[in-house]
């Protein structure tokens, strides 16, 4: 996945703004983002702080790699398994 060119603390810095009453196509130009990212970013930051917004990618990435291990074990096992049943 691509790395965002924005910082946690600067989406957050962006989303104050715009809950501060500052018009979304507006920040959307001034940032160089389209409108849909900054109601992306409201759905997934909104509310959050700049430290629960990196513990929020912390999970995220751990999540990720928990997942991954998971799948390599199931495909061992799964190896496994055809080996076992094989007949000699």
């Amino acid at each position: 996945m691509r790395e965002s060119r924005f910082t946690d603390a600067q989406i957050i810095g962006i989303l104050k703004q715009a809950e501060g009453g500052a018009r979304v196509g507006d920040l959307a130009r001034e940032h160089g983002v389209s409108t849909a990212t900054i109601y992306n970013w409201r759905s997934k930051y909104g509310g959050l702080e700049v430290n629960e917004a990196k513990r929020l990618k912390e999970l995220e990435d751990e999540n990720r790699r928990l997942k991954q291990m998971v799948a390599d074990q199931a495909l061992d096992i799964d190896a496994l398994k055809t080996i076992v049943s094989k007949n000699w």
